[in-house]
């Protein structure tokens, strides 16, 4: 489907495991009948770029330089599309575009779109993200110009994303779905009708929830793989269930 003028980098390693999973989403998304049909990627992941969410909060640029060098990076490469599947680091993204010259797809409004696509979406959007991504209003000042009701986690829920996002990142999805499961259950309490994983570990942890019915879970990760998947001439699978992952 793709061709050989397509090079589809993949700014990653923050973290590594939702990097590898974003991969692997994109391998099964990409509609193949042999090895030859999936695209050509490469990936620079950098699991010592500085901590995004204390620099949002503290209003540093530390993670900046690292991730520009591997944008840099991609662009030498010759990556004609570049991804970058960590939510946070969004923060930065107008910057990245400018001062590297790459095309970066943005998986917020990515989201954001997916969400006036659907018929009948009704009741508040819920967000569950790290603090930093929340405190930035990445996705809320997007989601309210498009006239949504947003649907932030108090306090209590926000500690469970917390703990969700660190067991991912210590290995340990089993428990982060354990934290997850209590988040979404505290969000299924409020207005919100579809809750955002705005983290790209919490797809990971949300393989492991237990609670029935509630809110629609939406992935970003799958609608920045489908976006991939068309940039470079292909047709990405049908949308369906209500289940991240």
């Amino acid at each position: 489907m793709s061709g050989p003028e397509h090079l589809v980098g993949v700014l990653g390693g923050m973290g590594p495991a939702a990097t590898a999973e974003f991969y692997a989403k994109l391998i099964r998304r990409t509609p193949v009948t042999r090895d030859q049909d999936h695209l050509r990627v490469a990936i620079w992941a950098d699991p010592t770029v500085p901590d995004r969410v204390g620099a949002v909060l503290g209003g540093t640029t530390d993670p900046y330089p690292a991730m520009l060098e591997g944008a840099r990076r991609l662009r030498d490469l010759g990556a004609t599309v570049a991804v970058m599947p960590c939510h946070t680091a969004h923060v930065f993204l107008h910057a990245l575009v400018r001062d590297s010259g790459l095309r970066f797809l943005d998986m917020v409004a990515e989201t954001v779109a997916e969400l006036e696509r659907r018929p009948g979406t009704a009741g508040g959007i819920g967000l569950l993200g790290t603090r930093a991504t929340l405190a930035s209003g990445l996705y809320q000042n997007r989601l309210r110009a498009e006239r949504f009701d947003v649907v932030l986690p108090e306090e209590t829920t926000q500690w469970q994303v917390d703990l969700a996002i660190k067991k991912v990142k210590q290995g340990n999805p089993r428990a982060a779905g354990q934290h997850l499961d209590n988040a979404v259950r505290a969000m299924a309490r409020t207005d919100a009708s579809t809750i955002v994983l705005a983290c790209t570990e919490l797809p990971l942890a949300a393989r492991h929830l237990t609670s029935a019915g509630g809110p629609a879970l939406l992935d970003p990760t799958d609608l920045l793989a489908d976006a991939v998947i068309r940039e470079c001439g292909g047709t990405p699978p049908a949308k369906g269930g209500n289940k991240a992952g």
